[in-house]
């Protein structure tokens, strides 16, 4: 991911409450409309686990998530 996609991210994610799984993350960003593709790809990238902040959402997704 680069910087702008790190901001996209975050941006996607203001407002959620934390802790929350890969599930309710990709879930808070469809409902509220907040993800393109790119931001999208990323998220569903993620690990199956529990993110504590969104920080550790964004240094959670992979690198090239597209390729993931």
């Amino acid at each position: 991911m680069t910087d702008r996609d790190d901001l996209r991210v975050r941006k996607a994610l203001q407002g959620m409450a934390f802790p929350a799984d890969r599930t309710q993350v990709i879930s808070w960003v469809t409902d509220r409309g907040e993800g393109d593709d790119r931001v999208l790809t990323a998220l569903r990238a993620l690990p199956d686990r529990t993110y504590s902040t969104a920080d550790d959402v964004v240094i959670s997704v992979p690198q090239r998530p597209d390729q993931a």
